[in-house]
Order: C-alpha cells, then sequence, then structure tokens
C-alpha cells in the first residue's frame, strides 16, 4: 500500500510522526475558544512533553502551562516557562525539587488535605500559589465537591500561611472520557461548573474574595463553545487527539496529529493478519471496545495529499506484543499491503504513545525532541 506522503522519509524502525499543520490548527482551535471567552489559557504539557512544541503555544498568547510532575517542571522552567502548574499530588519526598522550583518561577501547587498544607507551611523555603483540587465526579484525588467546611477549612489554613498563597479551585472532569456524545460532555461539563459555582459562593460568603476556577478536560474543552464563570482552561491531549477522543467525540479522525510509522515485515492468509515492527512498545496498551466487543490498539491511517487521513476501518491492530502489532486486513486491501511497507497507525491514547518514543519525525524531516523524565 503506497500513497502516503511520507514515503519520503528515511524511516528504519517505528517512528512517532507528527503533522505540524493539524497540531497547529489543534492550538488555535482550543486558543480561540478562551480568548474569546476571556479566560486564561494553560495547556497541559504532558501529553506533548517538548519544549520546542511548547513554544508554538507562545505565538497564541499563551504565558503559563500545566505540567504533571515536578521533573517536568524543571524542563520546562529551563526552557523559559516561569508560570507552571504541577497538576498532580505533591510528594512529600520531592521538597528540594519544589523549593529549587519556587525560588526560580511562580510555582503553583495543588492541595486537598491538611497534612499536605502543613507540611509545605514548614518545609517551603520560597512562597508558592495554592490550588485546592476539588474531585466533581471523576473520583481520582481531590476533595469531594459536597465537604464543603472541609474546602473552607482548608482554604482558611492556606490564607492562615505566610507562605501559601490561595489561588480557588482546581478539578479535572475525568469522567468526560466515559461520554459518548457531545451532549453528555456538555452535561458533565455545567455539572461540573455548577458544583464549583457552590462551593465559590460558600468562600465569598466566608470572606474569601478571590477564589479563581481552573478545569482541564480535553473532551469538555473540546466541546464548549463558550467559557463562562471561570478563569482558565487546562487541555492537554488536544494538541494531538487521538482514536479515543475521536470516540467520545472531543475531535474527528482527520484531526489526529501523530501516527506511528511501522514497517510491515510479515503477511499471513490465515485470517488475513499482517504484522508490523510495531507492538505496545511502540504504541502503548491502551484499546478501545468496538461495538462488535472486541479490542483494537489502533487503525491504519487512511492515505490523504499530506499526511494522514481517518482511520481505515478494515485494519485494525487486534493484538500486540512487546514488538509485534498483529493487524487484520480484510478484503482487496491485504493484496495491497507488501511486505517492506510503511504504514501509519493511528493512536488509541496519544499521551501513552508519545512516552513510548523519545523525538517526533514531522512530515518535512524534522526531528523534535521530547522530555523524558
Amino acid at each position: 500500500m503506497s500513497g502516503y506522503s511520507f514515503d519520503h522519509l528515511e524511516i528504519e524502525v517505528p517512528t512517532l510522526l507528527l503533522d505540524r499543520g493539524k497540531a497547529l490548527r489543534n492550538i488555535a482551535k482550543i486558543a480561540g475558544r478562551a480568548q474569546a471567552s476571556g479566560v486564561r489559557f494553560r495547556p497541559h504539557t504532558k501529553t506533548h512533553q517538548s519544549a520546542e512544541i511548547a513554544a508554538w503555544f507562545r505565538d497564541f498568547g499563551v504565558s503559563a502551562i500545566t505540567v504533571s510532575s515536578l521533573d517536568m517542571a524543571a524542563y520546562f522552567a529551563a526552557a523559559g516557562w516561569n508560570d507552571i502548574t504541577v497538576a498532580f499530588p505533591v510528594n512529600y519526598r520531592e521538597i528540594d525539587k519544589i523549593n529549587t522550583l519556587s525560588e526560580r518561577i511562580f510555582l503553583n501547587l495543588i492541595v486537598d488535605s491538611r497534612e499536605t498544607i502543613n507540611f509545605l507551611d514548614t518545609k517551603l523555603a520560597y512562597p508558592v500559589r495554592i490550588w485546592i483540587k476539588v474531585d466533581v465526579g471523576y473520583g481520582r484525588v481531590g476533595v469531594h465537591w459536597e465537604k464543603h467546611e472541609k474546602i473552607r477549612a482548608l482554604a482558611g489554613r492556606i490564607d492562615a500561611s505566610a507562605k501559601l498563597q490561595f489561588i480557588g479551585l482546581l478539578a479535572h472532569a475525568g469522567h468526560s472520557y466515559h461520554a459518548r456524545s457531545h451532549e453528555e460532555i456538555i452535561g458533565t461539563y455545567n455539572e461540573s461548573l455548577q458544583r464549583l459555582w457552590r462551593i465559590k459562593e460558600m468562600l465569598a460568603g466566608e470572606g474569601f474574595e478571590r477564589c479563581e476556577i481552573s478545569v482541564g478536560d480535553t473532551p469538555c474543552c473540546s466541546v464548549v463553545e463558550r467559557f463562562e464563570g471561570i478563569d482558565e482552561i487546562r487541555p492537554g491531549n488536544f494538541v494531538f487527539y487521538d482514536l479515543k477522543q475521536s470516540q467520545i467525540g472531543s475531535n474527528t479522525e482527520e484531526e489526529i496529529a501523530v501516527a506511528v510509522a511501522c514497517p510491515v515485515v510479515g503477511k499471513y492468509r490465515d485470517g488475513n493478519r499482517v504484522v508490523l515492527y510495531g507492538g505496545g512498545a511502540h504504541l502503548g496498551r491502551d484499546s478501545l471496545v468496538e461495538a462488535d466487543g472486541g479490542s483494537v490498539f489502533g487503525y491504519l491511517a487512511a492515505p490523504a495529499e499530506q499526511g494522514w487521513g481517518a482511520a481505515v476501518r478494515a485494519a485494525p491492530i487486534v493484538s500486540l506484543s512487546q514488538e509485534h502489532g498483529i493487524m487484520r486486513v480484510d478484503g482487496e486491501l491485504f493484496e495491497e499491503i507488501k511486505i517492506g511497507g510503511l504504514l501509519p497507525i493511528l493512536p488509541v491514547h496519544a499521551c501513552m504513545t508519545a512516552m513510548m518514543h523519545g523525538h517526533y519525525l514531522t512530515l518535512d524531516g524534522e526531528l523534535i525532541e521530547r522530555f523524558n523524565g
């Protein structure tokens, strides 16, 4: 099978391809909505984890970012970012890293317990800004949104510290990933905001005049047209998108900006199997559950004038081992695929797929390095 616009690239092993044009259009879409709504756009960098890609955001007015670890924060601070939120619970064992960073940049941390606040108040060498993490329904971390008294007590404890500055409420409506329609996504978004607004109103009644609201899941930020009653958004996956987001309804398959170029190393007529050099070590282990109940670990992407197009449903990745990817190919397509060829596979979860690779290769042959901490 030929006709791909990257056939000219000298690719020998599974390689993560990046369509810069698609990524820039994805950034422009969310940045435009944030600007039109008058909210701060603080994109999460955990998907791309690249200083060069993060620099693209500056052209859209972005001056603050989100990360998922202190090591990642240090990497981006070295690249010139000086307003960084670590959207992960404080790890006491990394207090030295916190102090090193907070001396150099505006560091924002999340808390959901008095113990963590007490620890920071005792161990911090420099002031930091604090968000209270609120669980609005996802059930991972954060203070449950109904526990108003606990949230009020945490805000009061933060306010009493000379080293901590209370900023507001931060939430991640990760349960939006269970949605399968725009209506469901918008419903999750609206429900989450109602819960955060109630907390903000309660805190205002207790004298907390400043209480910002920060939200950040890709489905909601991709589907909601206008953000009202919040101060910032923190989506991350949107920069690349993937098959999971497409299944949710966040994006079209044509907007997926990354694909793994996999060499074809075998063909077997029994079961119409095509074997790719591209397994879990290159694609990740995330899967989709399709209508027939089967698991799919990626799809072949159709050729396009530039890069690749939508998923080819007749060519799913149905099995992965560490290095092997087994693609079941139906009909005439099986005959078109040749051993020695190179095929682009759309990822199920772009964040995890990107972590399998040390760099990106753009369609014009440029290598873009990424953080691998």
